[in-house]
């Protein structure tokens, strides 16, 4: 079988080849920009969770709350987000959504009121719906063809899955040397990177990928929209990366709890937990090599069911160090691969036309779920023990990978 034609190689309208600097230009800054954005909007926040607690003279639980609220509104706005993309590319709104995550970011760093800091986060969520994995997904899908889609995915989610690698220790850092409010204030600085990363290297206009000489117009649009959302495949495909996703909030939340409930030092269950971020950069590239042999779906199907069988095994293997290594790493590989899958399989089945639109409608749910995965394994291990939690995970898997190997894709 042919390997795909070099990465950023794509035919502009009028047949031509584009460029290959300016796709390499684009994987390049949204890899930057992803990797900044998830670092500084979503991971720090558990580094300043204690003293953002103590500061504001509240628990940990009402702070959590603020973050809790800027999920939410993430996954409304991921909706007209996707509308927006639809109709007038990614530039201006990755822009826009830069410059608002950038003053949110030093609003952080101002609050003294629990409501003030909802506030913010209702803020920050509104920009991490405008800047973060959906818009740049959509950005890419809409640029390279689709022989060079899921490379230039795997590209940006490669650096991106570094992020809390990277940003977690340096918060550390600067919170211990300047006290997290001025951490923040330098943290929203290193946000400002990428305001002209998104001005600049972001196009204005769907206009590189191939197509044909007719813009399509919003009816076309709405068509599109219309027949999906009445097709049951959709909704399996929605349903298994919802499916998948809680499972993986649950488990990445409650995994350290878990091993510590089996009688490991808390030591060793952090650094077996921290496995679950190198292996996800494994998995994605695991999977991409092997879709290009095999049906995307199927090979994503299979490591649902490769998740179910590691969260099954969990309870009987998880009380031994090598055990608990084992099913961690066979679901570790998983967890960065649904990313990747759930762009390259929407737009192989729809097209892109209305791909920001649809992938909005689909991130809504899915982060509602990722949203309230952990607080009800939370309850579900209050109820009946932890042990029940990797089996609600594995239940969890098993239905996605039903029903991604049920929504089949389209011929040819």
């Amino acid at each position: 079988m042919t390997h795909p034609a070099p990465l950023a190689a794509t035919r502009t309208p009028g047949g031509g080849q584009h460029h290959t600097r300016e796709g390499l230009a684009l994987i390049g800054a949204l890899a930057v920009t992803q990797t900044i954005g998830y670092g500084v909007l979503f991971y720090v926040f558990a580094v300043f969770l204690t003293s953002v607690t103590r500061d504001l003279h509240t628990t940990p639980a009402v702070v959590t709350g603020a973050l809790t609220l800027g999920i939410l509104v993430t996954a409304a706005a991921s909706v007209p987000a996707g509308r927006w993309l639809d109709r007038h590319g990614g530039r201006a709104l990755m822009t826009a959504g830069s410059v608002l995550a950038v003053i949110s970011v030093l609003a952080w760093s101002q609050v003294r009121t629990p409501a003030q800091l909802y506030a913010v986060f209702a803020l920050i969520g509104l920009a991490s719906a405008m800047v973060l994995y959906e818009p740049a997904f959509a950005v890419v899908i809409r640029h390279f063809a689709q022989s060079r889609r899921q490379g230039a995915l795997l590209a940006v989610t490669l650096v991106a899955g570094f992020a809390s690698s990277i940003f977690l220790p340096l918060a550390g850092q600067l919170e211990i040397h300047l006290g997290w409010r001025n951490a923040v204030v330098v943290l929203a600085a290193i946000l400002a990177v990428t305001i002209p990363l998104h001005a600049f290297a972001v196009p204005k206009r769907h206009t590189v990928q191939p197509k044909t000489s007719t813009e399509p117009g919003d009816g076309q649009r709405r068509q599109i929209v219309h027949t999906a959302l009445r097709e049951r495949g959709f909704w399996l495909l929605t349903l298994a990366f919802l499916a998948q996703g809680a499972a993986v909030a649950a488990i990445s939340v409650h995994l350290i709890a878990y091993l510590t409930s089996r009688g490991h030092s808390p030591a060793f269950a952090a650094t077996t937990a921290g496995l679950l971020g190198v292996l996800s950069v494994t998995g994605r590239i695991l999977t991409t090599g092997v879709t290009r042999r095999l049906p995307i779906g199927l090979v994503t199907a299979a490591v649902f069911a490769l998740q179910a069988a590691a969260a099954a095994a969990l309870p009987a293997l998880g009380g031994t160090r090598a055990g608990a290594i084992i099913c961690v790493t066979a679901f570790g590989l998983g967890f960065g691969v649904a990313a990747i899958a759930r762009s390259a399989i929407l737009a192989a089945r729809y097209g892109t036309t209305a791909y920001a639109t649809l992938s909005g409608a689909q991130a809504l749910p899915i982060t509602l779920a990722k949203a309230a995965a952990p607080l009800a394994a939370a309850g579900v291990a209050a109820a009946s023990g932890y042990s029940t939690v990797p089996a609600a995970a594995a239940g969890a898997c098993v239905l996605a990978a039903v029903c991604l190997f049920t929504a089949r894709q389209p011929a040819g």
